[in-house]
């Protein structure tokens, strides 16, 4: 049974939550369009028009390709995990802003057998994305520079009240919750790995345009089976007003779009939102993941 959008208290959940939380505190700045002064820069107008000319070229090589899908496909390996913070309002930090993902540990669990299910709730609209998962992901650990095999399952384990949740930050609750569990990585890697690139140029970072690759390669032959090139913009131009959020804001003037129901209004806070698991909805559509042993 696949479930949908009502987040539960996990970590990948919290998380979630967290973005939405900040996406509806930024809304009410997201129709600024001035630009911070700056030596040299071009009238607002100008400015904005060029971005958008530039856009739109863009957007005419933005799309996915995929040259094969496999099936029976029980783990993959991840070449890179997504960082656990984001800045939203780094200019010209090559970060994939439009591959914005759930980060750290979050984005390895994303791709896990049966957390998308362990963490949400309710009926999935039509047309949603299965969310399966795989029954183990691997990654390298920055830290030791060795690699691991993750796995998930529900478990019982014991949490601490939350002082900034109501609790006191001492008593102790019995919960049973999506767990990841991590081990060195035994004999051969996954042959199908999934990794993504910042591909923005100077000049495009210049007018707040932001393009990303996500690919998907068989490991044992180098050969890209499919890619997602996707590019978004900022309409802003990198404005602060409201203290809002460019890279954040941007996903709602994105391609290709985030927007998964065309018969609703585009929404900054929902396109921001779908940024999340679309790594995991892109490689579903290649690797078909294996049925449980």
């Amino acid at each position: 049974m696949r479930h949908h959008i009502l987040p539960a208290t996990t970590a990948a959940a919290q998380r979630s939550m967290n973005t939405l939380l900040l996406v509806c505190a930024l809304v009410l700045g997201a129709c600024g369009t001035s630009t911070p002064p700056s030596s040299g820069a071009p009238p607002v107008n100008e400015r904005l028009a060029r971005a958008e000319a530039m856009f739109k070229e863009r957007c005419q090589k933005a799309g996915e390709k995929i040259h094969r899908t496999v099936d029976n496909v029980e783990g993959v390996f991840l070449v890179k995990v997504r960082p656990k913070e984001f800045a939203f309002a780094n200019q010209f930090l090559l970060n994939d802003p439009y591959g914005r993902d759930l980060g750290g540990d979050g984005y390895i669990e994303s791709f896990l057998r049966g957390s998308f299910q362990a963490t949400h709730r309710g009926t999935p609209a039509p047309g949603s994305p299965p969310r399966i998962g795989y029954l183990y992901v691997e990654a390298i650990d920055p830290a030791d520079g060795k690699r691991y095999r993750y796995t998930g399952s529900m478990k019982e384990v014991d949490i601490v009240s939350s002082v900034g949740m109501g609790g006191d930050g001492r008593t102790k609750y019995r919960v049973t919750k999506f767990v990841i569990d991590k081990v060195p990585a035994p004999g051969r890697p996954p042959r199908y790995g999934v990794t993504y690139d910042d591909i923005s140029t100077r000049e495009e970072r210049e007018y707040w345009i932001a393009g990303s690759s996500l690919r998907v390669i068989d490991l044992d032959t180098n050969e890209v089976i499919a890619e997602r090139i996707g590019y978004m913009m900022d309409r802003g131009q990198g404005s602060g007003a409201g203290d809002r959020q460019p890279w954040l804001l941007a996903a709602a003037n994105a391609c290709p779009t985030f927007q998964r129901n065309p018969n609703l209004p585009l929404l900054v806070s929902s396109a921001a939102a779908a940024q999340l698991y679309q790594s995991l909805d892109f490689v579903e559509k290649v690797l078909n993941a294996a049925k449980e042993k």
